[in-house]
């Protein structure tokens, strides 16, 4: 007799399982999943749980649980929604000088994960959180994409180069969104925000010369915080950019 063979656990995760079908046609997982989004966008992740989702579908957790069976895989279907909006240009052309400028390319996908981050606070903070949330149909175009643009660029390995590009500019944009999240929680304008708060800071930084230099610079330029945010993202990923292209065979 034949051992009996064991199932294996299941993958945790909400893109390894098809989907359920619904006793109330009404609530549809989409319908579930656009809503939780804009709980996120407005209170963040602590306010998010089945039972208040429920009650603004005016539906009961047990209806929520036929389509998403945990708050984790509501989380995945979240950051795959939201991961749509980042563009990536096309990787048209043919590779080497007389194709698509990769630099500038990278840069504008870049920045647009950046814009989707901030307009999403919590996006970057639980991208490394979220399980498998790369098996998303939207993040796994998004790579593929991004992959494309660095393979026409002449790299021989997409999936290297991408992987300290995006540490980057999810690490930014997860310090960036829980700045601007404090300075909205002061019911503060950002410019106002930093004026009040920049005298402690030069002070408190007094004693530093190198900090004391940072903060005196920052200080001339505060009157466009935004600006500042800007510039200094922009910087950033030029150094990962320029150190990139030494990667790139002669």
């Amino acid at each position: 007799m034949a051992a009996e063979t064991k199932n294996p656990r299941p993958v945790p995760s909400v893109w390894a399982r098809g989907r359920r079908e619904a006793d109330q046609p009404a609530l549809s997982r989409d319908a579930i999943v656009r809503e939780a989004v804009a709980m996120l966008d407005a209170d963040g992740i602590e306010a998010l749980s089945m039972r208040k989702l429920g009650a603004r579908l005016n539906a009961g957790a047990t209806s929520l649980y036929r389509h998403v069976a945990t708050k984790d895989e509501l989380m995945e279907l979240a950051v795959d929604e939201v991961a749509a909006e980042i563009h990536v240009p096309s990787a048209d052309g043919p590779a080497g000088p007389d194709g698509p400028d990769w630099r500038a390319v990278v840069a504008e996908a870049a920045g647009s994960f950046r814009a989707t981050a901030l307009r999403h606070p919590w996006l970057a903070s639980v991208l490394g959180q979220a399980g498998l949330a790369y098996l998303g149909p939207n993040l796994m175009a998004f790579s593929e994409r991004l992959a494309a643009l660095f393979t026409a660029a002449g790299f021989a390995e997409p999936g290297r180069v991408i992987e300290p590009l995006l540490s980057y500019v999810i690490g930014v944009s997860t310090t960036e969104a829980a700045w601007l999240t404090t300075v909205a929680r002061s019911g503060e304008t950002e410019a106002d925000f930093v004026a009040r708060l920049m005298p402690a800071a030069q002070q408190a930084a007094a004693p530093y010369a190198h900090l004391a230099a940072e903060y005196a610079a920052s200080a001339a330029e505060s009157a466009d915080p935004a600006a500042l945010r800007e510039g200094k993202f922009a910087y950033g990923l030029d150094v990962v950019l320029d150190g990139l292209a030494l990667r790139l065979p002669e």
